[in-house]
């Protein structure tokens, strides 16, 4: 407990090294999701494609600070930090600057700028109101195993594995893991799969279904109850810079987002009173 008495936040990597599988629509739904039912969100965008600074409102004109700036150190976290429409829910946003930080990143410290960049803001957050705080960090990682996903799993308490229900879905998964078992082993030793989320999920197929299995099959308990459906309205909802529960509160996307987030929470708490 901080001296304010706000809990520290907790962050989560959303990273899958394939790519098309969700994970920027799950970072922005699941904040949106925390953020509706009264936590404060902050998403961090690391990928240079910056769509989730764009499914969050932002246009490449308002980045005028960026996730590169807290990875070069030319500003803080928290001066990056945008309110988005959604009340309780921040951006950090990207852009195509993110291209070059391999190259611009050559230090033996580069894999863990993120981390102490989160440090330095939970060690901020310590002295503001609980109503300033964050509860849940989420880092929007890009669809490759490069220094930016590196950084994000060197500086997470835990990863958010989207898995779509499609074929080829458990391609790399297991590629995956070892990865994560590397990084706790070298970057990271309190690194942990937080859950793995069923994503583009079409019932009436049973390809879905099978899908579906062979991933609790692998994953076990690590895998949500939820399962987030394939849904028109969610794919529509970045192109008007909106969140799917502000485009279309009703259907059936932002109702599975919202249960995630209640899931996700209850999950919490039980391994904290475990």
């Amino acid at each position: 407990m901080s001296a304010m008495g706000a809990r520290e936040p907790r962050s989560l990597a959303i990273a899958n090294q394939k790519g098309g599988v969700g994970k920027t629509t799950t970072a922005i739904n699941l904040g949106t999701a925390l953020a509706s039912i009264g936590e404060r969100v902050l998403v961090i965008d690391l990928d240079s494609q910056g769509n989730a600074s764009t499914g969050l409102g932002i246009s490449i004109e308002g980045r005028a600070r960026t996730s590169y700036d807290v990875l070069t150190g030319g500003a803080s976290l928290f001066e990056c930090a945008q309110p988005t429409a959604v009340p309780g829910l921040s951006v950090v946003p990207a852009n195509a600057d993110l291209v070059g930080i391999e190259s611009t990143l050559t230090d033996q410290n580069r894999a863990f700028r993120l981390r102490d960049a989160l440090s330095a803001l939970t060690a901020h957050l310590r002295n503001v109101p609980p109503e300033q705080n964050f509860n849940y960090i989420l880092i929007d990682c890009p669809p490759s195993l490069n220094l930016l996903t590196l950084n994000a799993m060197a500086a997470a308490d835990a990863v958010l594995v989207p898995v779509q229900c499609e074929f080829f879905a458990l391609e790399g998964i297991s590629q995956l893991k070892e990865t994560i078992d590397q990084i706790r082993g070298t970057l990271n030793p309190a690194l942990e799969i937080q859950g793995v989320v069923l994503t583009m999920h079409d019932a009436r197929t049973s390809l879905s279904k099978e899908v579906a299995d062979n991933v609790r099959a692998f994953f076990g308990a690590k895998v949500y109850e939820t399962i987030i459906p394939r849904n028109t309205r969610v794919a529509e909802a970045p192109s008007h810079g909106k969140p799917i529960l502000l485009y279309d509160f009703d259907c059936a996307g932002s109702q599975a987002y919202i249960k995630l987030a209640t899931e996700i929470i209850e999950r919490e708490r039980e391994n904290k009173a475990a």
